[in-house]
Formats: C-alpha cells, structure tokens, sequence
C-alpha cells in the first residue's frame, strides 16, 4: 500500500512539472494594432493581462501543490527532484536560536519548497546540531544539508552592544563555501545564494539567478534605512555604481540577498570567503571581490534593476515578560512540552 501511495506521488509530480513547461504553448492570439481602433486596443491589452494574470495564478496553485506532494512523498521515503536539468541553486542560510527562529525557518522553508531544483544549506551557530532544526528540514521533503559551526564568544556583540557590531554569520557561512567545495562537482552547474532566515523572497528572485553565468546583482528592499537600496545602470546596461546612503564607496555596496555567484566560478576561486577581519559592512566586498574584477563584469538582472524580488524584513523581537514573570515567581515556562 505505501508503494502504490509512493507512485502515485511521483506520477502526480511528473504530471504537474509537465503541466507547468508546457502551460504557454497556449498563446494568446496577437491583434495587429492597425485592425483596431484605440477602444478594441485597450480592451485587448485588458485582454492579455487578464489572461496572463489567470495563467500565472494557475501555474501558482500548481507549484504549491508540488510543494504538497513533494512533502507527502519524503513521508513515503522518496526523495523528488524536479527539473534535474536545470541548474541548481544552492541557497545557505545562517541560523541561531531565539523565540522566533522556527516561525522564521518554517515560512522560509514553504517559499524555498516551491523553487525547483534547490538544495538548501543551513548552518546553525550551535556546538552541535538541535532537534528543532533537525525535524524541521527533514519535514520539508526538500533536499537540504544541515550542519553547525558554533561563533565563539568573543566575536558576539556584548549584552547591551548593537548586533551590527560585530560581523554576523560569517563562520557559518564560510562552512557552507567549505561544504560546497568538498561535496559538489566543479563541473555542477548552478548558483550559491545566500538567504537569510528572515528576509522575504518572492519565487522570481530564483528563477532570475538560475543562469547567471558569473556574479548577478538585482534590489534589494527596506535596507540601508531606505526603502530599496540598488545598483546604479546605465544606458548600456552595466553596473556604474550603487544607490545607497550609507557608505556609498564601498566596493560592492550590496545586501547579502542582492547577489549570486554561479557555482562554476566558485570553484575557480579557492580561497573566496567571508573575513572576520572586514570593516562593518564590508562582508559582502571581501567575498565579491574574488569573483569580479571591475563593476562591468556584474550581470543586472531583475529587469534593467527596476524590479525588487527580496527585502531585507526582520521579524519582530517576541514579547515574552509573562514568561519571565513566569521564572521569576518560579512557575513552570508555558512551553513544557512542546516545541514552539
């Protein structure tokens, strides 16, 4: 019985990927503008955006029931791959416990599980690997590799000093670039991303940096104190420089959700990594400048720079006083067995 369950879920899958490459073989009919009066070229442009719209909405409600099956099939102890001919994304996520972290993981992880042929690395800033994150990412039916590396105490900021202090992240991901190095092919094609646990991803953002050949660069939202901070284009298309406030004359004045670098190129720089040793804010240059040599190099993606696929969101800080309240009259915590 659980085998007959199992091919039907790899059957279901088969039929949704096939429905998704070939839903626009359907094309609209194209009016020549000429035949028309500039009423019939309105309504037909309405037309069109309503039946681009009705196709995107479907292709959407496919692709979350992928997301379901792919879940139901991990239960079955199948693992799916979709698309294996596409290049894949390796997307790493720097992790730590507080209250939120597994709210912050499991939306996370429902948008990730709608990207086709990723895999998704996450690093928790831990001594060893925790049961949250462990039954967390074997639930999602994703492909994913978990590991740790723990930030010692003297690069943490104090108590009461800001958390941009002090350089975030960076042994965690300098363990997934070691990972990469060691377990994936240099002849693999596919990307590195770096996705951070609690900004917001929309699908496109994916899909754009699937093919970049080198390093990409798109917007980023509600960063830097602005409302989107980006690369600078001109009328050539090439990356001039960077639209933001704060220290404008960096290298690569770029988010860590703002790029991507293909993973072939990866490979070609072995000794591109992060540096505790960077100034505040210079994390993103001393990767970047393994990689590029001259701003002309970056591919702009995300149509011309106009278009914002991620943003920079931070969830906030839980209010738990009654839990303290709770500690403090030596009451029992309202967790006691469950996990939240």
């Amino acid at each position: 019985m659980k085998n007959k369950k199992a091919l039907c879920y790899v059957a279901l899958l088969a039929l949704m990927v096939w429905c998704i490459k070939g839903f626009w073989s359907n094309n609209t009919v194209k009016v020549k503008p000429l035949e028309l009066d500039q009423s019939q070229q309105e309504f037909q442009q309405q037309v069109n955006r309503d039946d681009l719209l009705r196709k995107e909405h479907e292709i959407s409600t496919l692709k979350v029931e992928m997301a379901r099956l792919k879940m139901e099939s991990s239960k079955c102890g199948l693992e799916s791959k979709f698309s294996p001919e596409i290049p894949k994304i390796y997307a790493i996520t720097p992790t730590h416990y507080r209250a939120v972290q597994k709210a912050e993981l499991t939306r996370l992880s429902h948008t990730l599980m709608l990207v086709p042929n990723l895999h998704w690395v996450v690093v928790e800033d831990a001594e060893s690997k925790t049961d949250l994150v462990t039954k967390l990412l074997a639930k999602t039916g994703m492909s994913y590799s978990h590991l740790n590396a723990a930030t010692p105490k003297s690069w943490k900021p104090k108590a009461k000093e800001p958390r941009w202090v002090k350089p975030r992240g960076v042994l965690q991901r300098n363990t997934a670039l070691q990972w990469l190095r060691d377990n994936v092919s240099p002849n693999e094609d596919g990307v590195i991303y770096f996705v951070d646990d609690d900004n917001s991803y929309s699908l496109e953002v994916f899909e754009e940096m699937r093919y970049l050949k080198g390093v990409g660069v798109w917007p980023v939202g509600l960063v830097g104190g602005l409302m989107v901070e980006r690369p600078k284009i001109n009328a050539e298309g090439k990356v001039t420089g960077w639209l933001t406030v704060w220290s404008p004359n960096r290298p690569f004045a770029i988010d860590m959700a703002g790029f991507a670098i293909n993973l072939k190129l990866f490979h070609s720089k072995p000794n591109g990594k992060f540096s505790f040793e960077s100034e505040k804010g210079y994390q993103e240059s001393e990767l970047l400048k393994h990689f590029v040599g001259s701003l002309n190099e970056l591919e702009v993606k995300a149509d011309n720079c106009t278009k914002v696929f991620v943003w920079h969101t931070r969830t906030e800080q839980a209010n738990l006083a009654q839990e303290i309240k709770l500690r403090k009259e030596n009451k029992p915590r309202s967790d006691i067995g469950i996990e939240v």
